[in-house]
């Protein structure tokens, strides 16, 4: 007798149907130039030209500089094949969300798009995901068999687990992995204690690199809808919150608002950009304005192959 159950969908065709919908709608808003996101400088030296307001002071050829008693920076040949690299946050605080997607969701959806920026111009994509059991290191590859197999990965690791992750120790060993400069992209919700922004200077000091923040609305603002039990999914403790009282929910959005602000002042700090995504709103949409900002401020050149 049939129960009228839908079956669930397996994790191909998820991954199927979350391409095709990224494919179609990135060709859509960026009009399928799909550089930007990264600049693509390349890694050969090349000729050298006097400095210009807006140039990276890291490309500064220090000894045509003292010679010639006017800042030089040394142009690199931009190279054929580039990489870029996630470093996907699947700590215990990710499984969570109230709207359209849990946190994790949204931060592999964003793998995935970034992953198809990337075959576009035909580079190489690489992730590192860390989860509370440990890390999955999929090397940097080409191809769209490579982007599949490498999110059916991430998507089978186990979830639920109680247990702290060291982002500042992902964003180390995503250093270590990279053997020339590369696009970074940390995928995170930059909870927890964690000193994370010491590493991400480091990081950002041989590579360009780009923060995304994945937030829920809940971690926003509170409901009013009485007495709630919340809950650290990373240490298992429970705190109970009156969300009746309005002096609770005004002190909760507020040290809310203070949170996010101090987490964009330590990515930008440390020489990263940084884009906030949330679960209830279009991320596409606003990955694809971040993407189109970040090429008009860098100046992108159409000529030079990128990683995005």
């Amino acid at each position: 007798m049939a129960t009228g159950s839908a079956e669930k969908p397996s994790n191909r065709e998820v991954l199927r149907r979350l391409e095709l919908d990224v494919s179609r709608r990135l060709d859509g808003l960026l009009h399928g130039d799909y550089r930007g996101l990264s600049t693509g400088h390349g890694s050969e030296p090349g000729e050298t030209r006097q400095y210009a307001p807006g140039d990276d002071v890291r490309r500064i050829d220090w000894n045509v500089t003292a010679r010639s008693q006017e800042t030089h920076i040394r142009e690199a040949i931009a190279d054929r094949e580039l990489e870029t690299r996630v470093l996907l946050d699947l700590s215990p605080s990710l499984d969570f969300g109230t709207v359209q997607w849990e946190k994790r969701e949204l931060a592999l959806a964003v793998t995935q798009a970034l992953g198809v920026i990337t075959g576009k111009v035909g580079n190489r994509f690489g992730a590192l995901a860390l989860h509370a059991h440990g890390a999955l290191d999929v090397p940097s590859r080409g191809g769209r068999n490579h982007l599949m197999s490498l999110l059916h990965q991430v998507r089978n690791l186990d979830r639920g687990a109680e247990g702290p992750v060291s982002l500042s120790n992902g964003i180390e060993r995503l250093s270590s992995t990279a053997r020339r400069s590369a696009l970074m992209v940390v995928v995170s919700d930059f909870l927890g204690h964690d000193p994370w922004d010491e590493a991400l200077k480091r990081l950002a000091v041989r590579h360009e690199v780009v923060c995304v923040e994945v937030v829920d609305p809940r971690e926003l603002e509170l409901p009013d809808i009485g007495l709630v039990d919340l809950i650290d999914p990373e240490s298992g403790r429970t705190l109970e919150i009156q969300t009746s009282n309005s002096e609770v929910r005004e002190k909760f959005a507020a040290l809310a608002l203070a949170q996010r602000a101090e987490h964009a002042s330590a990515i930008r700090g440390a020489g990263a950009d940084h884009v906030l995504l949330r679960t209830d709103q279009d991320w596409l949409l606003e990955l694809a304005k971040f993407i189109g900002l970040r090429k008009r401020r860098k100046g992108a050149n159409p000529t030079v192959g990128a990683a995005l």
